[in-house]
């Protein structure tokens, strides 16, 4: 049983949910569209947004409370499919790897599908236990600017490319037992989290009025 203190969004055996984790700093129009291709070619049941207390690839020290990104995040989608739940910071999960184990752990019988851009398939080999992850929870990696032929030959994607399944089939990949994965393209928007930090810190100190 979920501790008391873990608070983790409505579930039940059977359901189809996808994981959207990222640290959303700040969140925005892209991550809503992404959320609803997801929802929309995966037929899932419901989406959580998992807004992590950081990424260990990036520098935290200034990220803004998890709090203040999720009420920031409610204001991009509103969705009553869609969740936002900070629990990773409840059980002291810096690692997706461990917020997979818990989830599986404490779920039992929910389908659970891995969402992530494009991009971040480029980095993914440097996730801790990238191969676990991979082998516990299907993943549906969405079309991003910038990345649409990179991705494919990314070191994740060529070392499981046995388990990649036609874009065709998007609405079995949640009862498809892991390994597998898939690249769904759609609709894009260019800009980034980054893009819109570095747009505000530069309002700020006067060089632009707006983004």
């Amino acid at each position: 049983m979920t501790s008391a203190a873990v608070r983790l969004p409505p579930h039940a055996p059977g359901m189809r949910i996808g994981l959207f984790g990222g640290s959303f700093d700040p969140p925005h129009e892209g991550h809503a569209l992404v959320s609803r291709i997801a929802l929309t070619r995966l037929k899932l049941d419901r989406l959580w947004w998992v807004i992590s207390p950081g990424n260990p690839l990036k520098d935290a020290s200034e990220l803004p409370s998890i709090g203040a990104r999720i009420e920031a995040a409610k204001k991009i989608l509103r969705d009553p499919r869609v969740a936002f739940t900070g629990f990773e910071a409840d059980i002291d999960a810096r690692y997706t790897c461990d917020t997979i184990d818990y989830l599986h752990a404490h779920c039992p019988g929910v389908r659970f599908v891995w969402i992530m851009g494009a991009d971040n398939l480029l980095q993914f080999h440097r996730w801790r236990r990238w191969q676990d992850i991979a082998r516990t929870t299907p993943i549906a990696i969405i079309d991003r600017p910038g990345a649409t032929l990179k991705a494919i030959n990314a070191k994740a994607a060529v070392y499981f490319s046995d388990a990649r399944l036609p874009e065709s089939d998007a609405v079995t990949l949640a009862e498809t037992p892991p390994p597998a994965f898939i690249y769904l393209h759609g609709p894009r928007i260019e800009r980034s989290s980054s893009e819109l930090r570095e747009g505000y810190l530069r309002s700020k100190s006067g060089s632009i009025q707006r983004l």
